[in-house]
């Protein structure tokens, strides 16, 4: 059971939001307690096992939506510290766009490599913010994640192939030399980064599966800006997004 007990850590960092609003990105170690991650993870494998394979040499599984199937990861995705954080980060009211599992095995030899996320998201204009949860300790040699600060600024990059190692970087090469920054976790640490901040994760080369829990948070009032209705179905085009499919934060 996650417990109320334990000492919290402090919500977010001195200058949080600036420094998130220069950098694109945000490093908060330690933010959840370690004690209620092994329950968190335990159900993220189960959860993972029972709904698909690994495909030998896929860069990382990937499952969504489990706030709609799983008990105990819900409450994850909706718990009141990564709320709270998310609003303090954006300053305005904040809706679920979509949860996620990211394992990657043990070896699977591939990075996912630097990219941005907004070009995929078929959602209008408005302010994104995403986390990543560690289920586990995530040091470099894991697949943790990388940064490069202030790329969130480049809002016209057109969508990259997190396969293709040097693709963000032909379409946008002033990026290439911009400094990185790698953000190995402990478990229970998170990033938080905006949707057009570029990230990479490293290969796992380590022995045991790296699993990790990501959620996007969209601004209230954001509507489908095009004909793919995923992760909604049902909703069209100049839809916006609301309860009880992309529930407020």
């Amino acid at each position: 059971m996650a417990t109320a007990t334990l000492p919290a850590p402090a919500l977010l960092p001195e200058q949080a939001c600036e420094r998130f609003a220069a950098d694109g990105f945000l490093i908060c170690p330690d933010f959840l307690p370690r004690a209620e991650m092994e329950r968190y993870r335990t159900a993220a494998l189960a959860y993972a096992a029972s709904r698909k394979t690994a495909t030998p040499g896929e860069v990382f599984r990937q499952l969504c939506q489990v706030w709609r199937e799983d008990a105990v990861l819900r409450e994850l995705t909706f718990h009141p510290r990564i709320g709270a954080a998310v609003r303090a980060l954006a300053q305005r009211p904040m809706r679920l766009y979509h949860d996620q599992i990211l394992i990657k095995d043990p070896h699977n030899g591939q990075a996912s490599e630097f990219h941005q996320d907004r070009p995929y998201w078929p959602l209008s204009a408005g302010t994104t913010v995403s986390i990543w949860i560690a289920l586990g300790d995530c040091p470099r040699e894991s697949g943790c994640m990388s940064f490069i600060p202030g790329s969130h600024r480049h809002t016209d990059v057109p969508l990259q192939v997190i396969t293709w190692a040097h693709d963000l970087f032909d379409k946008c090469p002033e990026l290439e030399w911009q400094p990185q920054v790698v953000a190995p976790l402990r478990s229970g640490g998170c990033t938080f980064h905006q949707g057009r901040t570029a990230h990479r994760a490293g290969p796992n080369t380590t022995d045991m599966p790296r699993v990790a829990f990501s959620a996007i948070y969209v601004e209230d009032g954001v509507t489908l800006a095009s004909g793919q209705d995923w992760p909604y179905p049902g909703i069209r085009a100049g839809e916006r997004l609301a309860d009880p499919g992309s529930p407020l934060v």
